[in-house]
C-alpha cells in the first residue's frame, strides 16, 4: 500500500466513520424508548414462548411473566419444542399452577423447508388462538429474555400509541465472555450507526425495517393478515422478514429501545455464539459477493484508520486517529442507547476495541458462508434449511 493510496483511503474511511458516528449519536438522542406504564392495559394479550432445551433460562422468564404489572388480561403459552433436558418439567414448576400459563410439549419435527423457530412460533400462534381467538395482541418472547414487571404493558402501550402492526423493543444485549463483548454490541450498532431510526420507523420501506426476534409485539390482526410465521417458514432471519412482510402489506413497524425494561443474554459460550451467528449471517448481504463487499467496506472504514494511526505520520496519522475515534464514538453512542443507565467504563473499553470486533464479525461471516456451502448449518441440534438454487 503506497503512501498516497493509504492517505486517500484513510481520508475516505475517516469521513465514513464520522458519518456513522453522527448517525449513531443522533439515534442515541432521538430513538424512541419504552416508558414504564402508569395505567392498566386492558387488552387481551397472548404471550408465546418457543423453548428448545431451555431448562436453564425458561424458569426465570416465566417468573418474570407472573410478576408483570398493569396487564389485566394476560395469557402465556410455552411450547417445549422437543427438548431433551427437562424443559417441560422446569416450565411447569416455574408456572406453579398459575392458570394464565399453559405449557405444551411437542415432539413433532419442523415441516420440510421450515426452520425450527418458525415452526414453533406458528404452532404457538395456533395454540394461542385455541386458548383465546379474541386476543388483540400477540407477543413472541425468547426463553433467554428477562423482563422487568412493567415491560409487557409498556410494549403494548407503545404498539398502540404508534399504531404499528409490529413493535420490536430492542433488549439490552448482555455479554459475559470476552468474545461476547466483542460481538454482541454489533447487533444494535449495525443499524444504529447506519439508519436514522425515527426516519426508518416513519417510512414504510421494507428495506428500512429493523426487527429483533427476542421480543416481538404484534397487532393480532396484522400478524394474521400476512399469514403469521408461515410467510417466513424457511427464513434464517425470520424476525426481519416478518417486519418486511408487514410493510409490504401496508402495516407500519417500529423499533424502540427497551433499556431498563428488557434484557437478553443470547449466548453463554463461544461455541454457541459461533453456531448462532453462522446460521444466519450468510443470508444478510445477498450472497457471497455481497458479503465480500460488506466485509471489505467494514474493513476499510474501521481497520484502515487505526493501522494508519499506528504506522503513518503527519496528516495521514491524524486522519487515522480521527477515523478510529469516530468508530469508537459510534459504538459508544449505540451502546449508550441500548443499555441506558447501565452504560459504564466496560462499555467504553469495548468500544475502544471496535477494530477487533470488526475482525471477529468478518470471521463469523466467512464461517457462516463456509458452513452453508458445506451444508452443515445447524441450530440446537437441528439442520437449518438451505435455499434451493
Amino acid at each position: 500500500m503506497t503512501g498516497r493510496f493509504l492517505a486517500r483511503t484513510t481520508q475516505a474511511a475517516a469521513v465514513l466513520a464520522s458519518t456513522s458516528a453522527a448517525v449513531a449519536s443522533m439515534n442515541a438522542l432521538s430513538m424512541p424508548g419504552l416508558r414504564r406504564p402508569t395505567s392498566p392495559v386492558t387488552e387481551r394479550i397472548s404471550i408465546c414462548i418457543p423453548a428448545r432445551n431451555e431448562v436453564g433460562t425458561l424458569p426465570a422468564l416465566i417468573d418474570d411473566l407472573t410478576r408483570q404489572q398493569l396487564c389485566t388480561d394476560l395469557k402465556v403459552v410455552v411450547l417445549d419444542d422437543d427438548s431433551t433436558d427437562g424443559t417441560t418439567a422446569a416450565a411447569n414448576a416455574a408456572a406453579a399452577g398459575d392458570p394464565r400459563i399453559r405449557v405444551v410439549k411437542s415432539a413433532v419435527p419442523p415441516p420440510p423447508g421450515w426452520t425450527g423457530k418458525a415452526a414453533a412460533c406458528a404452532e404457538l400462534a395456533r395454540l394461542a388462538d385455541e386458548d383465546d381467538v379474541n386476543a388483540s395482541v400477540i407477543v413472541f418472547v425468547d426463553a433467554d429474555v428477562r423482563l422487568e414487571p412493567g415491560a409487557v404493558a409498556a410494549a403494548v402501550r407503545m404498539l398502540r400509541r404508534r399504531g404499528d402492526g409490529l413493535l420490536c423493543p430492542w433488549p439490552e444485549q448482555r455479554a459475559g465472555s470476552a468474545v461476547e463483548r466483542l460481538v454482541q454490541p454489533l447487533l444494535a450498532w449495525s443499524w444504529m450507526s447506519t439508519l436514522p431510526v425515527p426516519v426508518a420507523n416513519a417510512l414504510p420501506l421494507p428495506s428500512m425495517a429493523v426487527a429483533c426476534g427476542q421480543f416481538m409485539a404484534f397487532d393480532r390482526a396484522a400478524y394474521r393478515a400476512i399469514g403469521g410465521h408461515s410467510c417466513v417458514a424457511g427464513s434464517a432471519t425470520e424476525d426481519l422478514d416478518l417486519a418486511r412482510a408487514l410493510r409490504r402489506r401496508g402495516f407500519s413497524t417500529s423499533v424502540a429501545s427497551a433499556a431498563g425494561l428488557i434484557r437478553c443474554r443470547m449466548y453463554d459460550s463461544t461455541a454457541d455464539l459461533r453456531s448462532g451467528y453462522s446460521r444466519w449471517l450468510w443470508s444478510v448481504f445477498g450472497g457471497p459477493a455481497g458479503s465480500t463487499a460488506a466485509a471489505l467496506t467494514l474493513s476499510v472504514i474501521y481497520l484502515v484508520p487505526p493501522v494508519a494511526a499506528l504506522t503513518s505520520t503527519g496528516s495521514t496519522r491524524r486522519l487515522g486517529v480521527a477515523g478510529y475515534l469516530a468508530g469508537t464514538v459510534s459504538r459508544m453512542a449505540a451502546r449508550r442507547r441500548e443499555s441506558g443507565s447501565r452504560f459504564g467504563l466496560g462499555d467504553v473499553i469495548d468500544a475502544a476495541l471496535h477494530p477487533l470486533s470488526i475482525l471477529a464479525f468478518v470471521g463469523l461471516v466467512a464461517e457462516s458462508h463456509l458452513r452453508m456451502q458445506r451444508g452443515s448449518l445447524s441450530w440446537k441440534s437441528r439442520p437449518m434449511p438451505v435455499p434451493q438454487s
